[in-house]
């Protein structure tokens, strides 16, 4: 039965796929859409948690905590989902389709880049809500990039987003 509703899923998820994949990609774009791509990819959340804890020490720690629970949860849960559902990227799986970057696994669903990034600003968005509307945004465009360098559909950056946004309420309910 879920692979009916895989395979149901990913013939929209190809329509949708394709009119972001296929929109004009200029130098700029393509530039844009790697460097936004990279930011998810973690190695920037040790500074952001290293600037926090310099600029806002008091909030940080409770930040600290509650990030730290959110990423033992939200990393095992991606995993088992990758595994469990196999569905094969969209340059793997739609005829024309190239990559623009290479993927760190075969299976697509669900986006870890879009779960960690979400992960990350509805903590910042909490902790201080200053940050929210540009962390929120930071972490959409991180599943856009994803999307429209080949190696995401739509429906994965949905999936990531939710379980990132589900592990980092998580994490609050464990610090407050």
């Amino acid at each position: 039965m879920i692979n009916a509703v895989i395979a149901k899923v990913t013939a929209w998820d190809a329509v949708f796929f394709t009119s972001i994949f296929s929109s004009r990609e200029t130098r700029l774009i393509k530039r844009c859409m790697r460097v936004i791509s990279a930011s998810g990819d973690g190695y920037l959340y040790p500074l952001v948690t290293v600037g926090l804890l310099c600029c806002a020490p008091s909030q940080a720690l409770s930040f600290v905590i509650a990030a730290t629970a959110a990423f033992l949860l939200e990393r095992p849960a991606y995993l088992v989902l990758k595994q469990k559902i196999k569905r094969d990227r969209p340059f793997l799986a739609l005829h024309g389709i190239h990559r623009r970057v290479t993927p760190s696994d075969q299976f697509s669903f669900p986006s870890g880049h879009s779960a960690a990034a979400f992960v990350m600003a509805v903590l910042l968005g909490y902790f201080f809500p200053a940050a929210a509307a540009p962390a929120f945004l930071w972490a959409a465009l991180v599943g856009l990039s994803r999307v429209h360098l080949g190696v995401h559909y739509p429906s994965d950056i949905l999936a990531g987003s939710v379980l990132g946004s589900v592990c980092a309420m998580i994490g609050l309910y464990v610090v407050t």
